[in-house]
């Protein structure tokens, strides 16, 4: 079955027209000399744009034997927008190797917090954003027994509460990241480095490992998309594909997100759904009414590993809720 109602394709200006339209008139000594180097670019760069638009089809043939449909995917994955990156997991890589490579040596101390969050500006606006969102953060606390700032507060290191999503396609992100398993396509992006032998095999080894993640969360997405009412090709997401306010990873979204404006879909990028979905993932691992503040720490580090982020997000729930201790009146002891 096709993923969406209504598949259609994209149609693209040709080539041709592309090379030589809106050009002011020029003298005939110019065109003479200039048509070998038109003729040039055009048998130079033909064949590698037909070679990029059929770069997807390993990726659409594996989809199709994953159950999507072949036409769907062969429209989705036709449209200009959607183009390899082969920065995308060059970057991933790139850094995962210079972790690898210091080996034994100091790393920079990390923040306490991320004091920037704690900015009596953007406090002003958590705090405008709890009062606004009440009634669906009240019902996530009934439901999952996650405190309204708690949430408030994830949102505003996450997303700066809506209004920083990312800027990516994730689609493209995790598409480019699935069809870079193909070392070969990130080779030349690897920054120049002594590696010994079993270091670049290890590289290879790392490189598909994240690919076989990226085309799960790829799948993910797609699914999210069809019962969402989405097109797939227009959801933002981070430089890896996190998406929505609360910044879930396609799988996430699909296991997690839950409906609460009622509406029978999950939208995480609509403060209700996220808000709900959100509480539902903490509950999920580990989140419960009376918890220490360390074990509540814990659960958070679940959602992000990173103790700053951690310390950030209990830091902005203790302003939020005027307390400079524990969140939670009855925490354990």
């Amino acid at each position: 079955m096709c993923l969406w109602t209504a598949c259609s394709l994209y149609r693209s200006t040709s080539f041709g027209t592309a090379l030589f339209s809106n050009r002011p008139a020029r003298q005939n000594g110019f065109w003479a000399r200039s048509f070998g180097a038109a003729l040039f670019v055009a048998l130079v760069f033909l064949p590698a744009m037909a070679q990029a638009q059929g770069m997807w089809t390993p990726l659409v043939r594996r989809l199709e034997s994953d159950g999507f449909d072949r036409r769907a995917m062969e429209a989705l994955f036709a449209r200009p927008e959607v183009r390899f990156d082969p920065q995308v997991m060059a970057r991933k890589m790139n850094a995962l190797l210079d972790i690898k490579l210091s080996g034994g040596k100091p790393k920079a101390e990390a923040p306490e917090l991320y004091t920037s969050y704690l900015n009596p500006f953007l406090l002003m606006q958590a705090q405008s954003f709890l009062e606004a969102q009440r009634p669906a953060l009240r019902e996530a606390r009934l439901r999952y027994d996650v405190p309204e700032e708690i949430l408030v507060a994830l949102f505003l290191v996450e997303t700066k509460l809506g209004r920083n999503v990312g800027s990516k396609g994730a689609l493209t992100t995790l598409a480019s990241m699935t069809l870079a398993g193909d070392f070969a396509l990130v080779a030349p992006l690897i920054e120049p480095r002594d590696l010994s032998p079993q270091m670049a095999l290890w590289l290879r080894w790392r490189t598909a490992q994240k690919a076989a993640w990226a085309y799960k969360e790829l799948k993910a997405l797609l699914v999210y998309a069809k019962g969402a009412g989405f097109d797939p090709a227009s959801i933002p997401g981070s430089v890896y594909g996190a998406i929505g306010m609360c910044q879930f990873m396609p799988t996430n979204a699909v296991r997690y997100g839950a409906d609460l404006d009622g509406d029978g879909r999950v939208d995480l990028f609509s403060a209700a759904d996220a808000l709900l979905s959100t509480a539902r993932f903490l509950k999920a691992n580990g989140w419960a009414a009376n918890l220490s503040r360390e074990r509540q720490m814990a659960v958070l580090y679940r959602y992000n590993h990173s103790h700053p982020y951690t310390r950030t997000i209990m830091a902005v729930a203790d302003r939020l809720s005027g307390s400079g201790s524990a969140l939670s009146s009855g925490a354990e002891e």
